[in-house]
């Protein structure tokens, strides 16, 4: 009598459907903080390689397949200081405040360049990245930030050619030059504030982007750079000072020529403004900053 062979019933694996407490660790959350008004420094501070990631990127993107590279930063203010001081220094006869002319517009073109470049940047830095925010993580402000971070790279050499001009005209700056790193910073917050606007409601209604080349045309005519403020009637300065670019430019001037002390009244509405435009763009951003992946 032949043994008959026991059928082998193959074993089957059943997964334990509970997660094991280190998956359940691993597990991270990210929800939008309901303090709109809250910056974020830690996280900020935590993902600083990725913030000097991009701004490295911004900065050789912008000077990739160019010939002259970083020479525009010289380029540009050096021949629109030509330009204004034929126009309006030789032709209009705009006065200096007992400067030259060269200086006086130059002094002014240093911190509007900054800005009106920051400007251009920034309002596209959010749909500009789009694929980005919908695939990584990462504090949204990182996007407006770094354009106000990497135009400070031109400042830098704007400011060695501000030297060498004074040099050149054998004019000695005033004791208050050493205040000059005060209104770069307040040039860099003037710029984040209308940028985090900017970049926000560019999202949503792209006319904004179209809509900024023009705004810095005519906003260049609203600052004193091809004029002083005494220009304006002292009445109207108050108002005048709503612009948060008059501050900038009238104190980095004072700063550098040392010339015409700025009215005062004046420029604290403009460093108020700024202030208002910085608290209030924040949170709008923040406000905003949950709909960037639905919308771009």
């Amino acid at each position: 009598m032949s043994a008959v062979p026991s059928e082998t019933q193959p074993a089957i694996a059943t997964a334990d459907p509970s997660p094991t407490p280190d998956a359940a660790a691993a597990e991270t959350v990210i929800s939008a903080s309901r303090n709109r008004f809250a910056v974020g420094l830690s996280e900020m501070w935590r993902y600083r390689d990725l913030f000097l990631l991009m701004a490295w990127r911004d900065f050789a993107a912008r000077y990739r397949q160019s010939v002259v590279g970083i020479g525009w930063a010289v380029v540009k203010p050096v021949v629109s200081m030509l330009i204004f001081t034929f126009i309006f220094g030789r032709v209009a006869g705009i006065r200096s405040d007992g400067s030259p002319y060269p200086l006086f517009a130059f002094t002014a073109l240093l911190p509007w360049m900054y800005f009106s470049t920051t400007l251009n940047g920034a309002t596209q830095s959010v749909v500009g990245n789009g694929s980005l925010i919908k695939k990584v993580y990462f504090p949204r402000l990182f996007l407006p930030m770094t354009g106000v971070v990497t135009a400070l790279a031109e400042i830098v050499i704007q400011l060695v050619l501000l030297a060498a001009l004074l040099l050149w005209f054998r004019y000695l700056p005033p004791a208050q030059i050493v205040l000059v790193p005060v209104f770069v910073l307040f040039a860099a917050l003037s710029s984040l504030s209308v940028s985090l606007w900017l970049t926000s409601l560019n999202v949503k209604y792209r006319d904004v982007g179209q809509a900024v080349p023009f705004l810095t045309q005519a906003w260049m005519w609203l600052s004193p750079i091809v004029y002083t403020s005494e220009s304006v009637p002292e009445h109207l300065r108050p108002i005048y000072g709503l612009n948060p670019m008059v501050g900038v430019i009238e104190g980095f001037r004072w700063c550098v020529l040392g010339t015409t002390t700025p009215d005062w009244r004046m420029m604290a509405v403009s460093i108020s403004a700024t202030v208002a435009l910085l608290i209030g763009g924040l949170w709008f951003f923040r406000r905003t900053e949950a709909t960037f992946a639905d919308v771009v």
